[in-house]
């Protein structure tokens, strides 16, 4: 098995320029690092663009990589064949009405906005019995998106009220505009989720011990126990605990249906969107997304009333955090986690409301390049090229490398998105006047 390491726009670029070029109408194509090719358009789909180099081969990259130039031209090229498209017809250029509708659920940066009120959809959190085995204390339930797997029965009321927040939080994260598809990790029809009757069993089955609920990666499960979703034992059953607050639930949540995008974000922005949505105010399957402002300030409140100073120190160095240096940090207190927890959703929300225009826009592209490097995935692990293997190990030929994914590197690659020719000390002192003119003294350098 060969290092992850390069990325799939590098490997088209390196391909020899050959006499093909006097058969194709090669244009230049540009990535958002600013990587140019020389290739000419075959077809798009919803998410995905094929060129052909000067040699004849062919590769297919997401749109989302590249250029908002030519994330522009491959659009035209949609809109100049759907029309005349049928849904009897054969592909042409890749587009076909389905594929054209489905384009809708991901919509191009320039038309996102942020959301007022999310609330859930009713079919979403209908609930379906799977299995109720209670010698092997084990109940398996669905909703639309999710599939739950508790070690008690649980009445279908009170079932629905559990799915309500993780189907709550699963439609937020889908209409903010950073552009996240959630869908299940490949081999998934739902996400899924372990419900424990204790926390003896929780912790058992590999959840930390200072923790409410966990999401791994490794198997693409959530585990939490029965008192962090709000359930409560009322005789011999369960009900729900309507002075529950789900916070921890919601940030864990954030996390499983962002699962794709983690590897590529830096740790400050996994946390710092999971914080971010956990804090928006919340009741009964309904996110008040508008009021985005006021749950900053309960949070902040909050955080400073539990010993928390509004402080990030530098911002450099909080922005390009490496893994072992946050882990060190956040293993060796309660404290140090949470404020590196406190830290990311300050530098989050700045990003999303407050800098330059307002409306979030060097943070959507910044996020629109990441979903780009989540199809480039996604595209690699689908090719048939690839062998994968029961231990999770895959191989690939050498001509066909997989995009980065070293963690490393990966997740540092699109900050200059961010930074928009920008110094971290010039962010750093916006960060500080743009908080203060919405009432807070935030310490950044």
């Amino acid at each position: 098995m060969k290092p992850a390491s390069l990325s799939l726009f590098i490997v088209t670029a390196c391909v020899a320029i050959t006499g093909y070029a006097q058969q194709a109408a090669l244009r230049p194509w540009k990535d958002v690092q600013g990587r140019v090719i020389q290739a000419d358009f075959v077809e798009a789909t919803a998410d995905t663009v094929t060129l052909r180099l000067a040699d004849g081969k062919e590769h297919t990259l997401p749109i989302a990589r590249l250029s908002a130039e030519d994330q522009a031209f491959v659009k035209s090229k949609v809109a100049a064949v759907a029309p005349a498209a049928s849904a009897t017809q054969a592909i042409v250029q890749g587009v076909t009405p389905a594929v054209a509708a489905a384009s809708m659920d991901r919509l191009p940066a320039e038309k996102r906005s942020w959301p007022e009120n999310v609330v859930v959809p009713t079919k979403s959190i209908e609930i379906h019995i799977v299995e109720e085995n209670p010698a092997a204390r084990k109940y398996v339930y669905r909703s639309e998106g999710f599939e739950f797997t508790s070690q008690a029965k649980l009445a279908g009321s009170v079932m629905k009220e559990v799915a309500r927040t993780f189907e709550a939080t699963k439609s937020l994260v889908s209409s903010l505009p950073w552009g996240v598809v959630c869908r299940p990790p490949e081999g998934f029809e739902r996400y899924q989720a372990q419900l424990f009757e204790t926390r003896k069993d929780y912790i058992a089955a590999g959840g930390p011990e200072n923790s409410g609920g966990v999401y791994f990666t490794s198997d693409k499960i959530f585990r939490v126990p029965f008192p962090s979703i709000g359930l409560k034992q009322v005789g011999k059953t369960y009900a729900k605990d309507e002075g529950y607050d789900g916070g921890t639930l919601i940030h864990e949540i954030t996390h499983q249906v962002m699962d794709a995008f983690m590897i590529f974000l830096p740790l400050w922005v996994t946390e710092g969107t999971a914080e971010y949505t956990s804090m928006l105010p919340y009741n009964a399957g309904k996110f008040r997304a508008d009021a985005h402002q006021k749950g900053l300030r309960d949070y902040i409140q909050q955080r400073v009333k539990n010993g928390f100073t509004l402080e990030i120190g530098s911002l450099e160095k909080h922005m390009t955090m490496n893994e072992d240096t946050w882990s060190g940090i956040a293993d060796s207190s309660d404290k140090k986690m949470g404020e590196l927890y406190f830290r990311s959703v300050l530098t989050v929300y700045f990003f999303c409301h407050l800098d330059g225009d307002g409306k979030g826009t060097r943070f959507i592209k910044f996020m629109d390049a990441v979903y780009g490097e989540t199809e480039a995935q996604r595209t690699f692990f689908k090719d048939p090229r690839v062998k994968h293997y029961p231990d999770g190990r895959f191989t690939y030929p050498a001509d066909f490398p997989p995009p980065d994914m070293d963690s490393a590197t990966a997740p540092f690659k699109h900050l200059d998105l961010l930074l928009d020719g920008r110094s971290y000390s010039q962010i750093a002192q916006e960060m500080a006047e743009r908080y203060r003119k919405i009432g807070f003294k935030i310490i950044v350098n």
